[in-house]
């Protein structure tokens, strides 16, 4: 069961808006505050993802840093991945060196 809405959240539109959003929302099949709800919801979850910094605390830190460290238990899917033929055509090296590209 999902969890309870409790609480409210009011703003202001112009007639335009609120026509457009009644609109959208009744071509979706959902009522105003069902679809106001998801596309704020999805907008801000967006925006979030996008974010470069996140502050987390030091146990969180850690446990992120102790993932990133850990050694691949099996890299051959990437391997195969990585050697297969490009389908754009061209390998794209990751060194100077010509020998590792």
């Amino acid at each position: 069961m999902p969890p309870a809405k409790t609480q409210r959240i009011d703003l202001r539109a112009t007639p335009r808006q609120e026509a457009l959003i009644q609109q959208a929302a009744a071509q979706t099949d959902r009522n105003v505050s069902e679809f106001i709800l998801s596309s704020a919801t999805m907008e801000a979850e967006r925006v979030m993802t996008n974010r470069r910094w996140f502050t987390v605390d030091d146990a969180t830190f850690e446990r992120v840093m102790q993932v990133l460290d850990a050694p691949l238990t099996d890299t051959s899917r990437f391997e195969r991945l990585w050697n297969r033929p490009s389908p754009f055509g061209t390998r794209i090296a990751l060194s100077e060196d010509p020998e590792e590209a």
